[in-house]
């Protein structure tokens, strides 16, 4: 089946609330999961804080009440970000192929001296990959195919995992066009010099632009719910996966930036033998370039840009929690500061890399302007080159983007499928 036809087939049939879904002509089950995260209350609307680790207690210093004459603005402004449900209890997918293995040519021979035929076997899934998807995704149906294709390839179980406040979590009226078209509206108005504004990246760029900081916390927030999966897994607790099964990463695009971390921090050694492939991401946060109407306008990646970039250190000291989850008592703050600017913390970061690099893998797309290839070498492979971690350069032959990398168009559908095969077996002989 092509890549267009997986497409439709699998966003026909997908639904997260049902437990279970068979889909026999494809020879897959997709596993809907319950999740509660357990770490809600690091995300911004808590009246104090508190760092069990170190038995730290911080005030809260955010005021979410807006003094604009936006109602709709304030509609998205004024909500705490801890007492979202759907962050924090929603379903993630499991999907698992059960396509038989390939007939093997079989040495055994029958009594007239010719070789046996053997039936192909389904085997059990050995292994997990989680897929890390990208900034400002609203739904799986992109990631429907690929997870399928890497579940085939490997024959492990593909689990799709939300970040914080993407897809599944986040509330449905950051996805109702008429709030969000009057969100963009009020924010065209405010901000005049305004620009790749959507009702796609209004609700998105109207957090960030306001509190920067989110994009730390509801990423530790994914972090933290990332590791309870993981010892979730390896307590032998999971319906589907082995404790015993090698956990490994498939990012895309801002989720690479996230796994990176993971692996680089590697808290209670999750991770010791895990490997990521990375497809369109790989470089500092500096080295992006996320303005777009389908990830963050320009107003929003400015403010992204000022605080991590700019002003990170005088932000620090006004921020006693921040200052906190940056310092050298948590590693993960370290490598996250490490993965902001590159020209900061080079030694570090490249470092880490190195010592991981053999179990890192990226495939980039050369006319990619979000994820540049020459920025993801520079930061993959280090300024002087001298990290082996394979990063390769892919060209396709039709029109496609960073968003869009497999258009879905008929009279291209020969093509996207060639180049699509090739890219999910060069990932899965590196997740294998």
């Amino acid at each position: 089946m092509s890549y267009l036809k997986d497409y439709k087939s699998l966003n026909e049939k997908f639904n997260l609330n049902e437990k279970k879904i068979e889909l026999k002509e494809q020879f897959l089950k997709i596993y809907n999961i319950p999740f509660e995260s357990f770490s809600y209350k690091v995300l911004p609307g808590e009246d104090k804080y508190r760092c069990n680790e170190h038995n730290r207690i911080f005030k809260n210093i955010h005021d979410f009440k807006s003094d604009l004459n936006a109602p709709y603005l304030n509609k998205i402004l004024e909500v705490r970000d801890s007492k979202i449900q759907e962050n924090i209890y929603f379903n993630y997918s499991v999907l698992q192929s059960l396509k038989p293995v390939k007939e093997k040519t079989s040495k055994d021979k029958d009594k007239r001296g010719k070789p046996k035929n053997k039936k192909p076997k389904r085997e059990k899934p050995k292994g997990a990959i989680i897929i890390l998807h990208g900034l400002n995704e609203k739904d799986w149906s992109k990631y429907l195919p690929w997870a399928k294709k890497l579940s085939e390839l490997t024959g492990k179980s593909v689990i799709l995992f939300p970040i914080a406040f993407h897809m599944n979590r986040a509330p449905e009226e950051w996805i109702d066009p008429k709030l969000m078209n009057n969100v963009n509206r009020e924010r065209k108005k405010f901000f005049p010099n305004l620009s790749n504004s959507s009702f796609a990246n209004a609700a998105i760029s109207t957090r960030l632009q306001f509190y920067p900081q989110r994009f730390l916390w509801s990423g530790l927030q994914t972090y933290f719910d990332i590791i309870q999966l993981v010892k979730e897994i390896k307590s032998g607790f999971h319906p589907l996966i082995g404790k015993d099964e090698r956990i490994d990463f498939f990012s895309y695009s801002v989720g690479s930036f996230l796994a990176m971390i993971l692996l680089m921090t590697n808290p209670y050694n999750c991770f010791n033998e895990s490997k990521l492939f990375i497809f369109c991401g790989g470089p500092t946060l500096n080295r992006m370039s996320a303005s777009s109407k389908y990830i963050m306008d320009s107003e929003a990646n400015i403010a992204v840009y000022s605080y991590f970039i700019e002003h990170l250190e005088k932000e620090l000291k006004k921020d006693e929690r921040l200052a906190h989850y940056f310092s050298k008592l948590h590693p993960v703050g370290n490598y996250f500061k490490s993965m902001l600017d590159y020209h900061k913390m080079k030694d570090f970061r490249e470092k880490r890399l190195k010592e991981i690099s053999k179990r890192i893998c990226a495939l980039v797309l050369k006319e990619d302007i979000v994820v540049p290839p020459s920025e993801v070498m520079n930061t993959l492979k280090g300024a002087e080159r001298k990290i082996p971690i394979k990063v390769k350069i892919m060209d396709f032959e039709y029109k496609y983007d960073h968003v869009v990398p497999f258009p879905l168009k008929e009279n291209i559908e020969k093509e996207v499928d060639r180049d699509f095969n090739k890219v999910f077996k060069y990932a899965a002989k590196h997740l294998k």
